[in-house]
């Protein structure tokens, strides 16, 4: 997949005032509606015996290795792709893994390993790790219905976190899921709630051009301990091409008994699997 949008793409080598002031220009282009080419209620996660991990795809400066793609994959199914990193900090290096199922069918794993330019800067985070990201997107053969990244979309101060960024560079429609509440406000609170509970967050004042009426997305509880509540909910948003109403359902039907959806949750090992492999080596 290449960028249908190359002037957005994120340069590190901005200064912040003009990294932001993209941001407002990614937040502009954004639509936060739904645009999919698929139904969203057929969007699920279905465990079955076939299940596999049986592909791969690597890619770095030095190597390219394909294996044979798995053939048992309902093709009726949406395809969703995972996105999620791990670092390599000694080496200042940067693995970028999607993982792109069926159902719960792996069909395709790739990984970007790529330098870092620049440092963690809150809110700037599309400008780090976007272009590594699109390295691997490069690699993808199959333009995937909708993508789950481990980061934020519209739950942003300028309303353009990763999940927003990268989908309005490729116009592909995405979903942020955060570990963390970035900005905005939970209409109730958080704090020990149960499996599947979940609550609209709504701008603040941190929030660029929004009022308090804007619900940029939903905290949700994917998974809590009956005797002892002490698991965080999640925080979904709409990235681009999806409401926040869709997002949180997507993200809800994708979860199996973790606190992460499979699709980021499977992108998160893997890039952990080739973490271990380059230290290996």
């Amino acid at each position: 997949m290449q960028p249908t949008d190359s002037k957005r793409i994120p340069d590190p080598e901005m200064s912040q005032d003009e990294m932001k002031a993209l941001q407002r220009q990614i937040a502009d282009a954004a639509c936060w509606q739904d645009t999919l080419s698929v139904n969203p209620e057929m969007i699920r996660w279905e465990p079955t015996e076939t299940t596999k991990d049986t592909t791969q795809k690597t890619i770095d400066s030095s190597t390219s290795t394909t294996d044979i793609p798995n053939q048992d994959a309902d093709e009726t199914q949406p395809l969703v792709a995972g996105v999620d990193q791990a670092f390599r900090t000694e080496q200042s290096e940067v693995i970028s893994a999607i993982v792109l199922t069926r159902g719960a069918t792996v069909v395709d794993r790739i990984v970007a390993v790529t330098d870092l330019s620049i440092p963690y800067i809150p809110g700037l985070l599309s400008f780090r790790e976007g272009g590594p990201i699109l390295a691997a997107f490069e690699e993808i053969s199959q333009k995937p219905d909708i993508t789950m990244f481990d980061g934020s979309g519209r739950m942003h101060y300028r309303q353009a976190g990763l999940a927003t960024h990268i989908g309005v560079v490729l116009d592909i429609p995405t979903i942020g899921v955060a570990k963390s509440l970035l900005c905005g406000t939970p209409e109730s609170d958080t704090a020990q709630r149960p499996t599947g509970w979940q609550t609209q967050i709504n701008a603040d004042e941190t929030v660029e051009d929004a009022d308090t009426e804007t619900v940029i997305g939903h905290a949700l509880q994917t998974r809590q301990y009956d005797s002892r509540k002490i698991i965080n909910p999640v925080y979904v948003s709409p990235g681009h091409r999806v409401s926040a109403t869709t997002a949180v359902k997507i993200t809800q039907a994708l979860c199996d008994g973790y606190k992460l959806p499979e699709p980021t949750r499977r992108a998160d090992a893997y890039a952990d699997e080739i973490k271990r492999e380059y230290s290996d080596n």
